[in-house]
């Protein structure tokens, strides 16, 4: 079965084309916990096509492959990527404070969980990130063909509601959608002299604070 998915993606990469099916998906809510009542207890998870699903893994495969070599992705990322985990992220952070207990040193923290993060990326801005990196520009032209024309519509309780177009975001559940949000966040350490410490869109910002200007640097990065 393998030369056939291969031809396909040959065949959508160089024709700059995506079938109108593979650009839809059903959204299901995942019930997260609190008030059932309240929508935004739910994680919008995406179904999408299955023979989509398939190619999508030979894309993320290679865009990783290559910001890894090129040492592009941010070290303080630790989701989706091999050797790193929400363990490795809460050790190399307790480490840090430990490491300023030792020395006497007070340390400042803010810990953030964004809000709706993956359905606020903007795909413009997203696509320029993208580009801007070492990779195939044929890889770019067949992200950018998914977000012309996406549509999605929700299923609950047994019923399918109204199809709308997507003007942004990156979908959850999809195989793309945590490499691409990773992409968008990806600079957020720079211009910043605080540690960071990310595990997708939950984010901690530390730094040793010795003296007034420590606060105000602190304060400047997490405005920043």
């Amino acid at each position: 079965m393998i030369p056939y998915p291969a031809r396909l993606l040959d065949i959508t990469m160089n024709k700059n084309a995506i079938p109108g099916d593979w650009k839809k998906a059903i959204v299901v809510p995942i019930y997260k916990g609190g008030d059932r009542s309240v929508g935004g207890n739910y994680r919008p998870v995406s179904l999408t096509s299955m023979v989509c699903k398939q190619l999508e893994h030979v894309i993320v495969g290679y865009l990783r492959q290559v910001w890894e070599m090129s040492a592009w992705l941010c070290e303080g990322q630790h989701s989706f990527r091999p050797w790193y985990s929400c363990e490795s992220q809460v050790v190399t952070f307790c480490q840090d404070i430990v490491d300023s207990l030792d020395e006497g040193v007070r340390t400042d923290a803010i810990i953030i969980d964004y809000l709706k993060a993956f359905d606020l990326v903007p795909h413009d801005r997203l696509l320029t990130k993208i580009t801007a990196t070492v990779v195939d520009l044929r890889v770019v032209v067949w992200l950018r063909e998914f977000f012309l024309g996406s549509l999605q519509r929700v299923r609950a309780n047994g019923q399918l509601f109204e199809e709308v177009r997507v003007s942004s975001r990156v979908p959850q559940g999809s195989v793309r959608g945590h490499l691409q949000f990773f992409a968008y966040v990806n600079d957020v350490w720079r211009n910043n002299e605080s540690n960071i410490w990310l595990f997708a869109d939950d984010c901690v910002i530390h730094r040793k604070i010795t003296d007034s200007n420590d606060i105000d640097k602190s304060q400047t990065d997490l405005t920043d």
